[in-house]
């Protein structure tokens, strides 16, 4: 009895991390085809620190579908936190937060259409430039 209980919850703790990292999956950085940053860039955009590239007036976007995962993964920071730093930027500098789309075919839409835009999705797409 006690094996097949171990057994059980070895099967559900597997599970349960599966299907963590199916949810946490990849993250992809784009800009529009225009726009060309390094990946070293990408906090100091997405932090309100760096506001051009050469003469173009950047133009970052959130996702909200992949937020948790990108603060997580390229930002190595929670969502309180993220928040709390946009808080600050609209009160000292009078900075405004990225705007925030709903899931990848917003984000990629406004890329496109957008000079200096930046967001980020899921996988790849044509048509933008993707930050390695």
């Amino acid at each position: 009895m006690k094996v097949t209980i171990l057994r059980f919850i070895s099967a559900a703790t597997l599970a349960l991390l599966a299907s963590q990292s199916a949810v946490a999956g990849d993250v992809v950085v784009i800009a529009n085809a225009g726009t060309n940053l390094s990946a070293g860039e990408v906090r100091d955009v997405f932090l309100g620190e760096k506001q051009f590239a050469g003469s173009i007036k950047l133009v970052p976007v959130d996702n909200a579908a992949q937020q948790e995962s990108f603060l997580a993964k390229m930002m190595q920071m929670s969502s309180a936190k993220y928040s709390g730093n946009w808080t600050k930027k609209a009160f000292r500098d009078g900075l405004a937060a990225p705007a925030m789309k709903s899931g990848d075919a917003e984000v990629i839409e406004f890329v496109k259409r957008t000079k200096g835009a930046v967001g980020y999705v899921s996988s790849s797409p044509s048509g933008v430039n993707i930050i390695k």
